[in-house]
């Protein structure tokens, strides 16, 4: 019991203590103290403007209420650039659209205070072209689009769906498909790669992929490279084997004894041989005529040779040792850092490779991310860029019919020109001055590509060019400036691989665009478009 009363005790005292250390009750700041007054301003962004959709230059009127009061404070923006206003009324905004503007929100802004407002549909020369039949799109991205003799296309990438054809049989990386979007189901690939595919060219009556993977269909033993048949499936061949000399089992292996021990980026074919470049280290190749320790089965032993970032195949996958090799047999240095490329094919550079990433040195020599290389894989003096970029390439194209170039990247100067993020270059290296890139703001060009009316398309991860709001997508003249009524579309989102030219059903001039992205125009559109370009 008297355990009972000290515990009462204590705990009377202890709230006495409390109560007399208790501090002066605490008082914050208003966080509402001096925000801005409302302004009384509203838009009902269901109610679309009159007319909901016009080119630039139209006169526009968006319902908007509480406007009249700050008449001669009003700016009015569509997709963020500013609009000319005609007249206010206690009802609406009467405006003209402005002549870069694109398709997006309307906006009003008074006193700092933005209101926004509804969509409006800018009328121009690019437009989402409603022949081509694969609205879904693929479920990743395509890397490229190889066209075939018979019209007929081939697409590999990372995807395992297409328009929504492979949800119950996966389309493994690789498809065949008409101009205007159609799946070929008679390319049967059953579960082909088992990992991206990059690259695809034909070579021998074959197809050669090229990727980062390690099997294709039933078969394994495979180096990020390998050879496949007219319909799609692996090619084989009979390999002797140690069990065939013993027991005459015969085993099939993939023709294409060949490979490297890293991912494949690019694929070409030359005079009858395959070039492959990317960040790998060794090419590999596989020996079957060996038994285990055991002798009792095969063993596949995998053999190298060190060879960095750039190789020479024949059809059955050997290395061609004549090419980037010196007389002692052994490779060339190459790049310093991560490297990408673009090889001719045809024309006056035919056999050219031009080399291009984030590198100070190529094969021994200062290169500052990008040179090229001679039909025999030496440096080609003639190709003059001086003192290169100040920071990495990330892509190059190349235009035949107007001999020129076309880099992206994070850099800020081309051979001591400023260059911000994008440049032209002549055939041999030198800066195209007659290009004058402007500021981008909000992100990087990633992909920059001359079409042959001398029009560049543009994708990145920017918002503005040149003060102007361009959200990732935009479409220059050849001296740089954004073209006239070609930058109508809305916001694109992701990053572009390729664009090709091509005409559509209704024999117009249409762009396919191929990538890793999920918007353009504002929609919805995964990783393959075409657009009507007028």
């Amino acid at each position: 019991m008297k355990n009972i009363y000290y515990l009462l005790s204590v705990i009377s005292l202890t709230a006495l203590l409390v109560g007399g250390c208790k501090k002066e009750e605490e008082t914050f700041e208003d966080p509402y103290e001096g925000a801005k007054e409302p302004l009384g301003i509203s838009i009902n962004r269901e109610i679309l403007p009159s007319p909901a959709n016009g080119e630039s230059g139209a006169e526009v009127t968006i319902p908007v209420k509480g406007l009249l009061p700050y008449k001669d404070q009003v700016q009015v923006q569509f997709n963020g650039v500013d609009a000319q206003i005609l007249s206010v009324s206690e009802s609406s905004v009467k405006v003209k659209v402005p002549e870069n503007a694109s398709s997006g929100v309307t906006s009003v802004i008074v006193k700092d205070q933005v209101v926004i407002g509804p969509y409006f549909k800018v009328n121009g020369l690019v437009n989402i072209d409603p022949t081509f039949v694969a609205t879904a799109g693929s479920n990743r991205h395509i890397n490229q689009f190889y066209k075939m003799a018979d019209g007929r296309n081939i697409l590999v990438g990372a995807f395992t769906d297409y328009d929504n054809k492979g949800l119950l049989s996966p389309l493994n990386r690789i498809i065949k498909i008409s101009d205007d979007g159609v799946l070929d189901r008679s390319f049967r690939t059953g579960r082909a790669a088992n990992g991206d595919l990059t690259s695809i060219v034909e070579m021998g009556g074959k197809f050669i992929v090229a990727g980062a993977f390690n099997g294709y269909g039933q078969q394994g033993s495979i180096s990020n490279i390998t050879s496949v048949n007219s319909n799609g499936s692996v090619d084989t061949a009979q390999y002797d084997t140690y069990l065939k000399k013993v027991t005459g089992i015969i085993k099939f292996f993939p023709r294409f004894n060949g490979g490297t021990d890293a991912p494949i980026n690019r694929l070409y074919t030359f005079n009858n041989k395959a070039i492959a470049t990317g960040n790998f280290r060794y090419y590999v190749k596989r020996i079957y005529s060996e038994p285990n320790y055991l002798q009792t089965r095969d063993s596949i032993i995998l053999d190298s040779t060190e060879v960095r970032q750039i190789i020479r195949l024949s059809a059955d996958g050997s290395l061609d040792k004549t090419y980037r090799f010196d007389q002692t047999g052994k490779a060339l240095a190459g790049a310093n850092g991560f490297i990408d490329s673009y090889m001719h094919t045809s024309g006056p550079l035919a056999g050219k490779v031009v080399i291009f990433g984030k590198f100070s040195r190529f094969d021994g020599q200062a290169a500052n991310n990008i040179v090229r290389l001679n039909a025999d894989g030496t440096i080609d003096g003639s190709f003059t860029v001086g003192s290169g970029t100040d920071n990495n390439i990330g892509s190059l194209t190349y235009n035949e019919l107007t001999g020129k170039y076309l880099i992206t990247g994070s850099f800020t100067r081309y051979n001591g020109h400023v260059s911000p993020g994008i440049a032209m270059l002549n055939s041999n290296g030198s800066p195209d001055n007659s290009f004058i890139a402007k500021e981008i703001s909000g992100g990087y060009a990633n992909f920059a590509k001359q079409l042959t009316s001398g029009l560049v398309v543009v994708s990145g991860g920017f918002k503005t060019y040149s003060g102007i709001s361009r959200s990732g997508f935009m479409i220059l003249n050849p001296d740089g400036t954004l073209a006239t009524k070609y930058n109508n579309t809305g916001r694109f989102s992701g990053n572009l691989n390729d664009v090709i030219e091509m005409k559509n059903a209704d024999q117009k001039n249409s762009l396919l665009l191929i990538g890793g992205f999920t918007r353009f125009d504002n929609q919805e559109l995964n990783n393959i478009i075409r657009v009507t370009i007028e």
